[in-house]
């Protein structure tokens, strides 16, 4: 059994586990498919049987052998028997386990309604061309090929640089001098865009010319470094037809998230996250003048 199908195994015995106390049967909304298989009273139908079926596997039971449908059918058994005992251990309560089961209906439910939504609005050609120009818009138009020196203090790393004014050259230096595991290549870093690196390192790269390095240490969360930039080259942005499909998604997604917008701005929603610590706080008594 792979990750995928423990995962999914887990979410079938939180779904067990929160039936209603009246109902006898493990099965989808307006479901009289016939059971394959009952657990201490409890129906499993065809139809939950094949949409878990379709969960793990993509396809459908008819599509498996044997074997492997007696298999899928023991696994869900197995879920059923673990979320009925659940239930009458009363796990599905703790508040842990309840979050994470109502967070995992809201998961479902998101996806369907953004499955429902999208289903008579695909991307049109026009809408793909002109997501296409905004990502291309923002996109760097160069990669810098650079090496560093990464150590631990500003006064040490002064002292490299006053090494390579010396005439010592980068690549040993970084050797036997820097702690990042680019020494190995003489600090190469190879190409990259400046949105691939920290703020401060690429702004330094950024201010350098070919074959300059910072006369003066730059500092980063990592440590203090000395750049040296080696060369550049124009970044070509990506074929259309190598990302449509990427593009599909993202417009997509743009569209979920302006009819959830929507939704946001028509619901009746009030925030109550900070009122109890706000309730619990004095206010500031006025010193004397």
């Amino acid at each position: 059994m792979n990750y995928l199908r423990i995962i999914l195994l887990g979410g079938l015995v939180g779904l067990a586990s929160c039936q209603p106390k009246t109902d006898s049967s493990l099965s989808t909304p307006a479901d009289n498919s016939a059971a394959v298989a009952t657990v201490n009273g409890t129906n499993i139908s065809q139809n939950f049987f094949e949409q878990y079926i379709k969960a793990i596997t993509g396809k459908a039971s008819s599509e498996l052998t044997a074997e492997q449908r007696t298999q899928a059918l023991d696994n869900l058994i197995r879920a059923q028997v673990v979320g009925q005992q659940a239930a009458k251990d009363g796990i599905d309560k703790v508040p842990e386990t309840a979050a994470l089961l109502e967070l995992t209906r809201l998961n479902v439910l998101q996806q369907a309604v953004a499955e429902k939504y999208l289903k008579d609005r695909k991307p049109s050609e026009q809408e793909l061309r002109a997501e296409y120009e905004t990502q291309v818009g923002s996109l760097a138009k160069q990669e810098y090929h650079a090496k560093h020196i990464l150590v631990a203090t500003e006064p040490f790393a002064q002292k490299v640089v006053e090494r390579l004014q010396k005439g010592e050259k980068f690549e040993d230096v970084a050797k036997h001098e820097s702690m990042d595991s680019s020494k190995d290549n003489g600090g190469d870093l190879g190409w990259f865009t400046p949105d691939k690196m920290v703020k401060p390192f690429s702004d330094a790269i950024l201010s350098l010319k070919p074959g300059e390095y910072t006369h003066k240490p730059i500092q980063t969360q990592y440590g203090w470094h000395v750049i040296e930039l080696v060369e550049t080259r124009d970044l070509q942005p990506p074929a259309y037809d190598n990302v449509r499909q990427r593009l599909e998604q993202v417009v997509q997604a743009k569209k979920v998230k302006a009819y959830t917008d929507d939704l946001m701005r028509n619901a009746k929603i009030e925030k109550k996250l900070d009122e109890k610590k706000a309730e619990g706080q004095k206010p500031a008594e006025k010193k004397p003048g």
